[in-house]
């Protein structure tokens, strides 16, 4: 299948989730990017009405395209728990209330594991989808991820979101460290982002 190349110039980072938006930045630093986010352009956040993570990414990337008249990428993305039937998933911002208020979110999926009764360790993985919208209503997506396992109490002030409860299985039995504490350019060689936007970097960008 033929995929559409980003052609350079700007590009809306269609995520008002200020540490996606970091995240998103350093990733495409290297390339000749603009970006600009969504909320600078003052576009307003889609209902997250689809029931996986692409749907979600691609419906954002859709209205962000189509608001600025400009190509658009978005993520969706979250964490899977293996105990929870893979809760929260794509709800994984909404555990956090209206406030995103991820200390709470952390210790909701910490209760809710404990309450299943089930022997640790308990197995999890962060899921990222990525999709660069143009505005004619073409996409593309792809999808990365990185499994792992939960961690209490929760370790680190890196990174953002579930980070500091998640151990990736890369620091089992070595440096046991949460995504929480490992520096960024560390997390983005193994994350479930930084998979997602290696297989966007190779179908639609120039070298």
């Amino acid at each position: 299948m033929t995929r559409r190349l980003f052609d350079g110039g700007r590009l809306v980072i269609a995520s008002h989730n200020a540490g996606k938006l970091r995240e998103i930045a350093d990733l495409l630093a290297p390339f000749a990017v603009q970006a600009v986010s969504a909320g600078e352009l003052g576009l307003p956040e889609p209902e997250e009405t689809g029931e996986t993570f692409i749907a979600n990414a691609e419906l954002k990337a859709l209205a962000s395209a189509r608001g600025a008249n400009l190509p658009a990428l978005a993520d969706d993305s979250g964490m899977s728990v293996d105990a929870l039937d893979g809760a929260p998933g794509i709800y994984s911002a909404r555990w956090a209330g209206p406030k995103k208020d991820f200390g709470y979110a952390m210790d909701k999926v910490w209760r809710a594991v404990q309450e299943k009764g089930v022997e640790p360790p308990f197995r999890a993985q962060f899921v990222c989808a990525l999709s660069l919208a143009w505005p004619d209503g073409h996409v593309e997506s792809f999808e990365g991820a990185v499994h792992g396992r939960l961690v209490w109490p929760q370790r680190g002030t890196y990174g953002f979101g579930y980070d500091p409860m998640f151990l990736p299985e890369s620091e089992v039995g070595f440096g046991n460290r949460t995504f929480g504490e490992m520096p960024p350019q560390e997390k983005h060689a193994i994350s479930h982002r930084a998979q997602a936007f290696r297989q966007l970097i190779d179908a639609c960008f120039r070298r």
